[in-house]
């Protein structure tokens, strides 16, 4: 099963990794299952950017990008080369490992679990 390591851009937060994410999962998914804030206003159907995160390794893993999940990376707050959206990062390779950075979700209004 995937590993990911979740780090944060809000450095008052521990860094926490998760063992044991099937193939198949999207990395929302992950953060779902194992209680870690991502703010996911739209439901997790790719119609947002709130669940912006940064994928440091392991891109070349996950399902490819879309045209339309480009369309809402560029809305969100501070994107980059390494900008995904939690939701469509679906994991394709179950020993996988992944590295994520989750920004700063104080700036962001919506969803809270």
């Amino acid at each position: 099963m995937a590993k990911i390591k979740f780090t944060f851009e809000d450095k008052s937060i521990p860094s926490k990794e998760v063992d044991g994410v099937e193939e198949g999962y999207s990395i929302l998914e992950a953060t779902e299952d194992h209680d870690i804030h991502l703010n996911h206003n739209c439901g997790g159907v790719n119609a947002c950017s709130t669940c912006h995160i940064y994928v440091k390794v392991g891109n070349e893993k996950l399902e490819e990008i879309t045209d339309q999940e480009e369309d809402f990376i560029d809305r969100a707050i501070n994107p980059t080369l390494d900008s995904r959206l939690a939701c469509q990062c679906v994991i394709l390779d179950e020993n996988a490992v992944f590295e994520v950075e989750i920004p700063d979700q104080k700036r962001i209004i919506g969803h809270e679990h």
